[in-house]
């Protein structure tokens, strides 16, 4: 079972995206936004990392803490967010890699499969 941390500042969308996820097959930890993310990595041995905050400015830097952290530079990452568009170009500025964006309104069926497709990659 492939181990993914949620960080989600909205609790009733966490706990749909949870239980989606589980249905799909994935161990997930969830917490809301927090500067602790590459300590909660660690602590939940987390595969895979899911970015929904409510502002992408909040994810954008949950994201950077987590690639700047020496151990998490390769770590797969979906951002979900409601400024796609903000969001790639800020994406694409980084050069970022082992991540995907997905536009809201998501299904917890396109996270799934996302992380699989990142996941997949990375093995």
């Amino acid at each position: 079972m492939r181990r993914v941390l949620l960080i989600d500042d909205t609790p009733e969308i966490a706990e749909l995206l949870i239980f989606s996820l589980r249905d799909l097959g994935f161990e997930v930890f969830a917490a809301g936004y927090t500067p602790s993310v590459n300590e909660l990595i660690v602590e939940h041995r987390a595969e895979a990392l899911v970015l929904d905050c409510t502002s992408y400015e909040m994810s954008e830097a949950l994201f950077d803490a987590v690639r700047h952290h020496p151990d998490h530079k390769e770590l797969p990452i979906v951002i979900i967010s409601d400024t796609p568009e903000e969001a790639d170009a800020s994406l694409s500025s980084r050069e970022a890699k082992k991540v995907l964006l997905i536009p809201k309104p998501f299904t917890g069926g396109q996270v799934g499969r996302a992380l699989s497709q990142l996941l997949e990659s990375r093995s």
